[in-house]
């Protein structure tokens, strides 16, 4: 076989981001950079000097990583059942995992506000029952991002997860339960270290979509809790300020590239102590 074929495949998708990706990013983004006096930092400095700038930045960051966090709490244990069950019934609720990814996001984040508006089913729920005598301030929050960030992400997790938890033999569990075993025991002992890889990407996928989701922070953050990805639409659309955005978008690069390398990082420690264990 031809060793230069790989190439030739693998081209028609170099070509594409290199024309429709990289050089367009690097427009935007160099003259950030570049000035008239040459290499300068000053724009990004000024960014990270701003008070109400840096509110966002770490509210953004602090919500993804609530977000990832939950998302895992919840996608693990719902990935391993789905890994356990017959595959009649992980058809279904692979299905059921699945369905909400069918509806627009702007939808589904309607479909929250009418849960926690000020007339919604939760205030509507708690002021009949008497445990409340003014409705709560739950839309336009961060409570209210966060909630809505996991609702659309979570499928993401739990579908990385079960490819992964599928792989697991069933007889190890049943190795570790006969030596004396409890299954909670066998589940963080065998489980758990053996699903880090699609723990690792799942957490990925789930931080970068909420860093740079727009249309669930927009309808339910508002202008009140901005994350990066509105205030880079203010910036760029409202304002016109492209040079502004492009510092937001750099940014927002650079931050998903940390936490990429900070995962792998922990994926490879991780790694390198079960070995040593075994």
């Amino acid at each position: 076989m031809n060793k230069n074929v790989p190439y030739f495949i693998v081209a028609p998708g170099i070509i594409l981001l290199l024309f429709f990706l990289m050089i367009p990013l690097a427009t935007s983004v160099l003259p950030t950079i570049f000035s008239d006096q040459g290499v300068t930092l000053s724009n990004y400095l000024d960014f990270f000097k701003d008070e109400y700038n840096l509110s966002i930045f770490w509210r953004t960051i602090k919500v993804s990583l609530i977000v990832t966090l939950i998302s895992i709490l919840l996608g693990i244990p719902t990935a391993y059942y789905i890994a356990g069950v017959s595959k009649k019934w992980r058809g279904v609720l692979m299905a059921m995992t699945l369905f909400p990814l069918l509806t627009n996001s702007v939808i589904r984040s309607f479909a929250w506000i009418n849960i926690l508006g000020k007339t919604g089913v939760i205030n509507t729920l708690l002021m009949k029952t008497g445990l409340i005598a003014q409705p709560l301030n739950l839309l336009y929050t961060e409570f209210a991002i966060i909630i809505g960030s996991v609702y659309l992400f979570l499928p993401t997790m739990i579908m990385t997860l079960v490819g992964v938890m599928e792989n697991i033999e069933g007889e190890m569990l049943e190795a570790a339960e006969t030596l004396g075993a409890s299954p909670f025991t066998a589940f963080r002992k065998i489980v758990l270290p053996l699903s880090v890889p699609g723990t690792i990407v799942g957490s990925i996928l789930v931080f970068t979509g909420t860093l740079t989701a727009y249309t669930t922070p927009q309808l339910l953050g508002g202008n009140q809790k901005m994350m990066m990805s509105t205030f880079l639409y203010q910036k760029a659309n409202t304002l016109g300020d492209w040079k502004a955005a492009s510092v937001l978008a750099l940014i927002m690069i650079v931050v998903t590239l940390i936490v990429m390398k900070g995962l792998d990082i922990v994926a490879k420690k991780v790694d390198r102590r079960e070995a040593n264990n075994a």
